[in-house]
């Protein structure tokens, strides 16, 4: 798997933050840099960590099942991402009153933010991605985009948090798609 493609799934990925981060950005109104660092940290660190237990827990039975690996990876990740396009199309809208960054509120929203990272994780270890420079990416682009997020929320409407998630999903989808293909076509 190319640098280009992990990018692209660190973008897929990022989504979820992305679109929690911005209501945090609405929620508190005026952009304020370590306020947007700390909701960075927190989503970035766990958007790297996840992927590297899931990788750990796919290597440790990737052997048993090499054969059917594409088509792991495409039904986990077309899973993740029709769940995000799913949700793009809510009518939920973001708590004008979340703007509470503490460790109570922060870990419950990162670690669901990063599940499916998890599931990522799994299927790095079957297509045998290098797996540190893969989480570095996913943590520093879900770093980066979930400070980008707060400060956009702190200048725009619920509709960019709907388009970043339908966006996220389609590009996970994609890439769940290339992989299969390839995967039959080897």
């Amino acid at each position: 798997m190319q640098y280009l493609e992990v990018f692209l799934i660190a973008i897929g990925l990022a989504a979820d933050a992305f679109a929690v981060a911005v209501c945090k950005g609405m929620a508190r109104g005026k952009f304020a840099p370590c306020y947007a660092s700390v909701i960075g940290l927190y989503f970035g660190g766990f958007q790297a960590a996840m992927p590297l237990i899931g990788y750990f827990a796919g290597s440790a039975f990737a052997s048993f099942i090499t054969t059917l690996d594409h088509w792991i990876a495409f039904g986990l990740l077309a899973i993740i991402g029709l769940n995000m396009v799913r949700e793009s199309f809510s009518k939920e809208g973001c708590e004008r009153t979340a703007a509470d960054i503490g460790i109570k509120t922060m870990i419950p929203l990162a670690l669901a933010t990063s599940i499916d990272a998890a599931a990522v994780g799994v299927s790095f270890a079957f297509l045998e991605v290098n797996i540190l420079p893969a989480v570095l990416i996913i943590g520093v682009t879900t770093f980066i985009a979930s400070v980008l997020a707060v400060w956009l929320g702190t200048k725009c409407s619920d509709r960019l948090k709907q388009f970043s998630t339908l966006l996220g999903g389609i590009v996970l989808i994609i890439i769940g798609l290339k992989i299969l293909i390839e995967g039959l076509i080897a």
